[in-house]
């Protein structure tokens, strides 16, 4: 069993080393995932990603912020079975206030330097995902869960 700061490290280093993610939201009386780039802040208490906002993605965080997010470092190996890191975070999306725009702003574009015009694009949302909790699964069946503090 890893300790939380151990935890928080392979957090950290798979958020650094992964682009992208899977969102998952819920509208329309059913779920829907979507592939992001996304970002984590250092103290790993948010997620940032950027959308249209005419996308469906933003039309169900709009009814509903709750959103559950998957990051991976698969391989699609029969070695991820013993080696994969899954992680989901739980919390709410909510569009990055104009004052604290620059800082997150900064930290998106800081690992997808390449998307600097579509987030920069009038009809673009930036947004973050407050963390409740993480799950990592490790070695296809060991789970360690972080609370996260605010």
């Amino acid at each position: 069993m890893e300790s939380t700061s151990q935890l928080r490290k392979t957090l950290k280093d798979l958020f650094e080393s992964q682009r992208l993610g899977v969102l998952a939201t819920y509208g329309e009386g059913q779920p829907y995932s979507s592939l992001i780039a996304f970002a984590a802040t250092n103290d790993l208490k948010y997620l940032v990603f950027a959308t249209t906002r005419a996308t469906r993605k933003y039309a169900n965080l709009s009814a509903e912020s709750r959103v559950a997010m998957l990051v991976d470092n698969r391989s699609n190996r029969d070695s991820d079975f013993h080696s994969a890191i899954a992680v989901t975070a739980l919390g709410k999306a909510e569009e990055v206030k104009e004052s604290e725009r620059d800082h997150f702003l900064k930290l998106y574009l800081a690992k997808h330097p390449y998307l600097e015009d579509f987030v920069n694009s009038p009809t673009c949302a930036l947004l973050k995902v407050s963390i409740d909790r993480y799950y990592m699964v490790n070695r296809f069946r060991n789970v360690m869960e972080l609370h996260m503090r605010r």
